[in-house]
């Protein structure tokens, strides 16, 4: 298990990037899942493998949950009733859609996320996005 401070102060370095579909470098560039995957290059090691190219609507044009997929490979899945600072938050944003957006837990009612137009920030996880927590997951131990 992570140590949920240095999780906290990494994702707080990037606030501030601007959004940008498919990035992942802080200070330049980055959406939800960039974050996550410029976290987890901090603070794992590098990606066991390459992320495929994808497009705004790839949950839509393939049916497939592939975010929940994919960090189910990478990272620890626990119950979202034990969500702890540190954790990666997955939101279903649609009730009959898949799993689209990802962020850091930050505090007891904080999260950091990067949301299209708007830079990497930190935000309340107020009712909207609570109602929309579907996964929570932890980063492993560095490799």
């Amino acid at each position: 298990m992570r140590d949920s401070d240095d999780i906290v102060l990494s994702a707080r370095r990037w606030t501030g990037t601007p959004y940008c579909h498919g990035a992942s470098i802080e200070g330049v560039g980055c959406d939800c899942l960039g974050l996550i995957r410029g976290l987890y290059c901090t603070l794992v090691g590098p990606l066991p493998e390459a992320l495929p190219p994808y497009c705004t609507d790839w949950a839509e044009a393939t049916r497939a949950d592939l975010l929940t997929h994919g960090l189910k490979q990478y990272l620890h899945q626990k119950p979202v009733a034990e969500a702890d600072v540190g954790d990666v938050l997955l939101f279903r944003l649609k009730p009959d859609g898949f799993a689209r957006h990802a962020a850091i837990l930050s505090g007891p009612d904080q999260m950091i996320h990067a949301w299209e137009r708007s830079p990497v920030c930190e935000v309340s996880l107020g009712r909207f996005w609570r109602k929309r927590l579907v996964n929570v997951f932890t980063f492993p131990e560095k490799s």
